[in-house]
Order: structure tokens, then sequence, then C-alpha cells
């Protein structure tokens, strides 16, 4: 019988591979629970919304109105930065000249 070559892997895993590999079972597990957690606090969510007179419809228009602030805001920080480089100051620097507050 030859010897087995140097890309050969043992079928059989170490004592090492299992420990880790239940360690990993185990955070898995945690992190499911914890999706779930909180999944069950988000469905508890909407259903006070719902109960509080909001509609699905409305939550939904408002989760969209949200997106879209947040990706102008993105822009609205992107070309401060590219200004502040092209001026050779700091964002915080060009807040004031447009009217900004440090908190938005």
């Amino acid at each position: 019988m030859s010897e087995p070559g140097p890309g050969h892997v043992s079928p059989v895993l170490s004592p090492k591979a299992c420990q880790s590999d239940v360690a990993n079972r185990e955070t898995l597990q945690r992190e499911i629970e914890e999706l779930k957690c909180k999944d069950r606090a988000l469905d508890q969510e909407i259903a006070q919304l719902l109960a509080e007179g909001f509609s699905l419809e409305e939550l939904d228009r408002h989760i969209t109105l949200l997106h879209e602030y947040n990706e102008i805001k993105d822009t609205g920080q992107m070309l401060l930065g590219r200004l502040a480089v092209i001026r050779g100051v700091t964002t915080k620097e060009l807040y004031p000249e447009f009217g900004l507050d440090l908190i938005d």
C-alpha cells in the first residue's frame, strides 16, 4: 500500500474539530433563538401599531419613505465629504455653511 499524498484529508475528525463543530452549532442555535425572539417582538410591535389604528399600507408607506430619506441623507453626506476633501476641511466645518446641525 502507498502512503497518502500531501493533499489527502483524513475522513476522521479530530477531537478539536468535533469540539469546534459543537461550539458552532451552539452558537448558531443561540442566534436562531435570538432571531425568533426579535421576530416575536416585531410581531407584537406590529400588533400594537395595528391596535392603535395604523394600517399595514400606512406602515409600508412610512418604511418606504424612511428608506428614501436615508438614501438622500447618505448621498448628501457623500457630497459633503467630497466637498470637504476638495476644500481641505472637515465635514463638520461645512455644516454651518449649509445650515446643518451636527445631529442631522
